[in-house]
């Protein structure tokens, strides 16, 4: 498909004779989905989304326009259209850019799979039906609900300094679900949230087996809960398994680092953030066992790929070094215009986006602490798994969260079931109060399909990685307190 794109940057440099730089971005997406709802087919969506967005460089300014005719006339027609929208700028841009942001790669990625061939709709339809009869773990269950979602990302960079990139990512998300009542009580629990397991590969993540074992679990944890006390509160040790720093990461880390942010460009919308420019190479943001990597070249994760969609190649770099915050999560446009180093991340939700600031594979590194230790260690605490509920200010500062499933931790030891388990805190307080990082077998990533940012909104996918981590000194909370 390169060569048509390369022929189709030559019509659109012809319209647009006058720009410094062009570019074109070729985005294809197709996904499918489906859904089971108590033991019965709910439904079915697929689609197909394809376009090119048209992007020039005239006098310092970045101009776009997108279609989806892509033939030379109509990419033609964009590029012309893109021209007119920067000379329209002259005057008002935040920044005189160059080719320096926009660097000639040649690069080509696609997502290791061990599974190509795909499962035939009747084999996930049975799955489905299946996973809804797991989780039914008793009459006390009043809803189960089981999805699968499937699809990929195509795309295709070329530019008119050299610029060639093809990537393919694939992608498949599970969820289960299970809603148990018990008089006046009703407690959700989910398999690692909505979805939250949603990992790049092919068709070898729809692993029946492990998934029917973890929809049998979430359905009897469904009714556990209903005859669980409430979480106390107080002050305790907090300790997050993976599926919940997932959250915690995301909201407190990664939203609070993105440098377009900082810079003011998400204040009408998302809110700005805690961190200052001047913060970069001397805030603590936490305790020295913090380290926060951006990584978008593990394979299997879920934001994973070989550059991002202005060509800058994706390399992994720590942004907070035992606890110090050293880097940012901004894109070559963002390091100009700060002077605050970066990373490899603007990415589009599609081919009618601009792309922009977006965090990817954010992950805190393992630590040396097994869990057994971990909990051995702890007197008064609360083990907590598993998002139900978030809430965090416009700085992306002050947080209160809520879990599914929590268990108490009483003189070193796991002991009783809580439901409604709840915390707050203020992110980089919380943060230095990380004191125990669990080891690499604690380990584990999940997905954030649905983060949303910039107007107009784009929906992105992003992938969180981390072991379980204790927290000193936590307000945690029950239910309706």
């Amino acid at each position: 498909m390169r060569s048509d794109l390369r022929r189709l940057l030559d019509a659109a440099a012809a319209a647009a004779k006058e720009a410094d730089w062009l570019g074109l971005r070729r985005r294809r997406t197709s996904a499918a989905y489906y859904m089971a709802r108590d033991g019965a087919f709910d439904q079915a969506i697929g689609g197909v989304d394809d376009g090119v967005m048209v992007e020039v460089l005239f006098d310092g300014r970045f101009a776009y326009a997108a279609t989806p005719d892509a033939t030379p006339a109509g990419v033609a027609r964009a590029a012309a259209s893109a021209m007119v929208c920067a000379k329209a700028a002259a005057g008002r841009g935040v920044y005189p850019f160059s080719q320096a942001q926009r660097p000639g790669t040649v690069a080509e990625y696609r997502t290791p799979r061990a599974r190509m061939a795909p499962v035939a709709p009747d084999g996930v339809f049975a799955f489905l039906l299946d996973s809804c009869a797991a989780l039914k773990a008793s009459d006390e269950v009043i809803q189960t609900t089981s999805i699968v979602e499937v699809g990929r990302y195509d795309f295709e960079i070329v530019s008119t300094n050299g610029a060639d990139i093809e990537q393919a990512l694939h992608y498949m998300g599970t969820g289960l679900q299970a809603v148990a009542r018990r008089g006046d009580v009703v407690q959700l629990r989910t398999a690692n949230g909505p979805r939250g397991l949603t990992r790049q590969g092919g068709w070898e993540l729809l692993d029946t087996e492990a998934l029917l074992a973890d929809a049998r679990r979430t359905g009897a944890e469904a009714v556990e809960l209903l005859g669980a006390e409430t979480c106390p509160s107080d002050r305790r040790t907090l300790v997050l398994t993976p599926d919940q720093m997932m959250l915690q990461i995301h909201e407190s880390v990664g939203h609070p680092l993105e440098l377009d942010r900082i810079l003011g460009d998400e204040r009408n919308y998302a809110g700005s953030s805690f961190v200052k420019l001047p913060d970069f190479g001397s805030f603590q943001y936490g305790s020295k066992l913090m380290n926060i990597s951006f990584d978008p070249t593990i394979a299997g994760e879920l934001a994973s790929y070989g550059a991002d969609e202005i060509g800058a190649v994706a390399t992994k770099q720590l942004l907070i070094e035992n606890g110090i915050l050293v880097r940012g999560l901004g894109s070559l446009e963002s390091q100009a215009r700060s002077g605050v180093a970066g990373v490899a991340d603007q990415r589009a939700t599609s081919w009618n986006r601009p792309p922009i600031d977006r965090m990817a594979n954010l992950n805190l590194e393992p630590g040396s602490t097994p869990l057994a230790d971990m909990i051995a260690s702890i007197e008064k605490g609360v083990l907590m798994r598993t998002n139900r509920s978030w809430s965090i200010d416009d700085y992306r500062n002050k947080f209160q969260f809520g879990c599914e499933y929590g268990t108490l931790i009483e003189d070193g030891k796991l002991t009783r079931t809580v439901r409604d388990p709840n915390y707050r805190g203020v992110s980089s307080t919380f943060w230095r109060n990380l004191c125990s990082v669990g080891d690499a077998s604690t380990f584990a990533a999940f997905g954030t399909p649905n983060c949303g940012k910039g107007e107009p909104n784009q929906v992105m996918f992003v992938g969180h990685a981390s072991p379980v981590c204790a927290f000193a000194d936590v307000e945690v909370f029950g239910g309706g307190k």
